[in-house]
């Protein structure tokens, strides 16, 4: 059984407390905020929350083995980031928010001395945003082959075209550079050495944020997801990161903790339906007595308690497996829990949105707000399709090495 070290307890504690004494009493006026004048201006009660979660040292929770961050665990940053998933804009008070938190382990990765003092400090300082631009409309993006975006050389620069879609982030006025993914060696044999990853400053001549896309009617702002075009956008030499040809290679670091973190929160977003779910089913009377005393209610309360917690054990089993042998070691872990916590989720937001009847589709509840995000998740970051094969090809290797 996972038992916390004595510090990442003590930080659970003080983050549970931070959660029900300032985000969940601000949770109405985040999006009173967001409704008032400009939707893609920053909400003041977020800016306010990040520096009381700053001067209480409730920040950078995600970033390990680096001075610049805590230094947990990705067994124990799980359970902290379960609980900011709770709610849809915790994470972001705390500076631990997607895509961020992705682009600055790149960053701190694989960034230069320049690059970390120019993007890296303003992101872990929480004055900036980011966005990762990868997904492409014309093309499969599960198979990140198919990109055909491009970065060409160009005397002491490159120059980047290409058209992207669902660049999370890329609404928000904070936001200032994009990791972007493109073919620089298109000839290359290796077809895993064709692309490279290369930072592109949000105000670069030739980039356009041509729409915000919507899910199920969602235009998540201030942060969103932007379709964005590039036409022969030049950036310095300096702005490449890594080498050209490492993009397949950064994206195998980037994605581990990315999914990870995705699942993390869709638990904690799981858990806040069911409590939902339970309060209505206990205020609610239908035929003469409390819903909850219905027998499928019962059977669908066991069966949430059940499914989350299967799949929460999954999630701490994977974490442990990515420290101790690194994401390589867990990519057949890390894809089980890509598919099992989303879904999971899924069904339990559903139920839940199924007990609170109308009430359960509108705006008062949240939770067709959570339905919608954890149905994106079956998408973001690999289609679940893609994580199964994956999963059924670790397990056949396996089984033909054994043999």
């Amino acid at each position: 059984m996972y038992e916390p070290s004595p510090r990442a307890a003590d930080l659970e504690q003080r983050l549970l407390a931070f959660m029900d004494d300032h985000v969940y009493p601000n949770e109405q006026r985040f999006f009173d905020e967001v409704a008032a004048g400009d939707r893609w201006q920053p909400a003041p009660i977020v800016e306010e929350l990040k520096a009381k979660a700053r001067a209480e040292g409730l920040w950078n929770l995600f970033l390990p083995e680096s001075e610049r961050g805590a230094g947990l665990t990705n067994l124990e940053y799980a359970p902290l980031c379960e609980i900011m998933g709770r709610v849809f804009f915790a994470a972001e008070v705390f500076n631990c928010s997607a895509p961020d938190t992705g682009n600055m382990e790149v960053l701190e990765r694989y960034g230069t001395a320049e690059q970390k003092e120019r993007w890296l400090g303003p992101l872990l300082a929480g004055e900036i945003r980011s966005a990762f631009a990868m997904t492409e409309p014309e093309v499969a993006s599960s198979d990140a082959t198919n990109i055909r975006a491009s970065i060409a050389r160009d005397g002491d620069g490159y120059l980047i075209n290409g058209r992207k879609w669902w660049t999370s982030g890329a609404g928000d006025p904070r936001c200032k550079v994009m990791i972007f993914m493109g073919q620089s060696s298109p000839d290359s044999p290796d077809r895993h050495r064709r692309q490279s990853m290369i930072l592109v400053p949000m105000d670069a001549l030739g980039v356009k944020v041509e729409r915000m896309l919507h899910v199920f009617g969602f235009d998540d702002a201030p942060h969103g997801h932007g379709e964005v075009t590039f036409t022969d956008v030049r950036v310095p030499a300096g702005n490449m990161l890594l080498a050209e040809g490492a993009g397949f290679e950064i994206a195998q670091g980037r994605l581990g903790p990315g999914r990870i973190h995705h699942c993390m929160r869709v638990i904690g977003l799981a858990e806040r339906a069911l409590s939902k779910m339970c309060q209505r089913l206990s205020e609610r009377v239908a035929f003469g007595k409390p819903v909850v005393e219905q027998g499928v209610w019962r059977e669908r309360i066991a069966e949430s308690r059940i499914r989350i917690d299967q799949t929460r054990l999954l999630v701490l089993h994977t974490a442990h497996r990515m420290d101790v042998g690194g994401n390589k070691a867990a990519r057949k872990e890390i894809a089980m829990i890509k598919v099992a916590a989303p879904t999971m989720a899924c069904e339990i937001i559903d139920w839940a949105i199924q007990a609170h009847g109308g009430g359960g589709v509108c705006q008062d509840f949240g939770l067709a707000a959570a339905y919608a995000g954890a149905r994106t998740l079956r998408l973001a970051d690999g289609p679940d399709e893609v994580h199964r094969d994956q999963i059924a090809r670790l397990e056949l290797a396996g089984h033909r090495k054994r043999g």
